[in-house]
C-alpha cells in the first residue's frame, strides 16, 4: 500500500469552515491513489480552555484525570473531520488512541509512544476507509489515557509514519514552512526549502514554534522525512531531511530567539565540589528547565558567582527554591527579567572558522552587549537585553546573508 500521513494542527481545524478545507486536502490525496492516515490536533484554543477548567477546580488536579480531560479536544476535531468526509461521500471514522491502540510509557502529560498496533488501521485502509487518528494521546500499561507533551500531535504523526512505513509525512499548519527567522519580527525572513533534522531540532528547541522539538528528534532517529506546509496555500513548504541532502552553501541556516527568559545570578557561592548539583537538584525535582549556565571563580578560588537562565514563568518558583535551599550559602541573589536569547544555527559552522567572531563583531558594531554565551557544534546562543532583540535578529540575518536562502 502507498500510505501517506497527513497531520493538521489546531489552527488548521480551528473552525467548521477550516475543517471543510482540510477535508478537501485529504480527498486530493485519496484521488492520487494514496491510502491516507490523518492525525489531528484539537481545535485551536480548546486544549488551553480545558486546562484552565482543571486549574480552576484544584491547584493539585490529578495528572491522570487531567490527561483524560485534555484528550477530549482531539476527539472533537477528529469526529468533525470524519463526519465531513462521510458527508462528501468518503468512508471515514475517528480512531481514539486507546482504540488502535497507541501504547505509551512515562509520566502523565509527558508520555512517550513506544508502539502503535497496526492491524486495525491496516484492515480499515484495505477496505477503503480514511482513519482520522487523535494526536497527542495514547494508553499506558494500566489502561489509562495518557497525553504527550504539548504539541505532541506532531510526534503522533511522525511515529504513525514510522510504524506504518508511510511514503510521506506532511505537517499542515498555518505557516508556509520553516523560515530563516520569525517573519513576524522581520520582513527579511525567507522560507527554507530544505533543512536538516539537526538544524530543525536546534531551532525548535531555541524558540522556533513550527514544530515540537521531541517530534523532530523522533523524525531524526527514525529517518522519517517530514514536509511542513500551509493548509491555506498550495505552495511548497519545507522539507526536513538528512543533512547529506542539503545543498545550501549557507553556513548559518536560521536564527531563533526567545522572549520569555529570566537570568538568575548567585553571588559569593562557596566553591566546592557538588555545589552546582546542590543548586540545581531542587529545580530538576520541580521540572524547571535550566538553560544557559556560566560560572566565574573568584581570584582566591574560594567563592564563585553562578549565573543561569530559566523560563520567565518559572521565576517565582525558582526564587523560592533557591532561597529555601539549606544546602547552599550565597551573599546575594540577582534577578534580571529583561533578557532575551538569540541563537544562530547551522551545521556548516562545524567546518567554518570565524562564525563566532562574525556574530560578536556584528552585535558589537551596534553596541549590543552580550551577557551570557552558550555554544554547541551547530549553534551559538547569546543572552542580550530584551530591548535589543529585534535589532539583533535583523543584524545577524544580514551578517549571514540569510535573505538569500532558498
Amino acid at each position: 500500500m502507498k500510505i501517506i500521513v497527513l497531520k493538521f494542527g489546531g489552527t488548521s481545524v480551528g473552525s467548521l469552515k477550516k475543517i471543510g478545507i482540510v477535508s478537501k486536502i485529504i480527498i486530493s490525496y485519496v484521488k492520487k491513489k494514496y491510502k491516507v492516515i490523518v492525525v489531528s490536533s484539537a481545535m485551536s484554543g480548546v486544549t488551553n480552555e480545558l486546562l484552565s477548567k482543571t486549574k480552576k477546580l484544584a491547584s493539585n488536579f490529578p495528572n491522570e484525570e487531567k490527561d483524560v480531560i485534555l484528550s477530549t479536544g482531539e476527539q472533537i476535531s477528529c469526529a468533525l473531520i470524519s463526519g465531513k468526509l462521510n458527508a462528501l461521500g468518503y468512508k471515514s471514522r475517528s480512531w481514539l488512541g486507546w482504540q488502535i491502540p497507541i501504547l505509551t510509557r512515562g509520566n502523565y502529560s509527558s508520555s512517550r509512544i513506544i508502539k502503535i498496533q497496526k492491524s486495525k488501521i491496516l484492515n480499515y485502509l484495505k477496505k477503503g476507509g480514511i482513519p482520522i487518528i487523535t494526536g497527542f494521546q495514547g494508553i499506558n500499561s494500566d489502561f489509562r489515557i495518557t497525553t504527550l507533551e504539548r504539541g505532541g500531535s506532531d510526534t503522533s504523526a511522525i511515529l504513525c509514519a514510522k510504524f506504518f512505513n508511510a511514503e510521506k509525512c506532511i505537517i499542515y499548519t498555518d505557516v508556509k514552512g520553516v523560515y530563516t527567522t520569525d517573519p513576524n519580527l522581520t520582513n527579511s525572513a525567507k522560507k527554507i526549502s530544505k533543512i536538516s533534522y539537526e538544524e530543525m531540532l536546534e531551532m525548535a528547541s531555541l524558540g522556533a514554534k513550527v514544530m515540537q522539538p521531541a517530534s523532530i528528534q523522533e523524525a531524526r532517529l527514525n529517518r522519517v522525512e517530514v514536509d511542513v506546509r500551509s493548509t491555506f496555500s498550495k505552495k511548497k513548504g519545507t522539507n526536513i531531511t538528512q543533512k547529506k541532502n542539503i545543498l545550501s552553501k549557507n553556513t548559518i541556516r536560521g536564527i531563533s530567539f526567545t522572549k520569555n527568559d529570566a537570568k538568575i545570578t548567585l553571588i559569593g557561592v562557596k566553591d566546592k565540589p557538588g555545589i552546582a548539583a546542590s543548586i540545581f537538584k531542587p529545580l530538576f525535582e520541580n521540572s524547571i528547565n535550566v538553560d544557559m549556565v556560566v560560572q566565574n571563580i573568584s581570584a582566591g578560588g574560594k567563592e564563585t558567582d553562578l549565573t543561569f537562565t530559566i523560563r520567565l514563568e518559572d521565576l517565582n518558583k525558582t526564587r523560592r527554591l533557591v532561597e529555601n535551599n539549606k544546602t547552599i550559602k550565597f551573599k546575594e541573589l540577582i534577578i534580571n527579567k529583561n533578557v532575551s536569547k538569540v541563537s544562530i544555527v547551522g551545521v556548516g559552522m562545524i567546518t567554518t572558522p570565524g562564525v563566532t567572531f562574525r556574530m560578536f563583531k556584528a552585535l558589537a558594531k551596534k553596541k549590543i552587549n552580550i551577557e551570557v554565551i552558550s555554544t554547541s557544534e551547530i549553534k551559538i546562543s547569546v543572552l542580550i537585553n530584551k530591548k535589543n532583540l529585534k535589532k539583533s535578529v535583523e543584524i545577524l540575518h544580514q551578517e549571514f546573508k540569510l535573505s538569500n536562502s532558498l
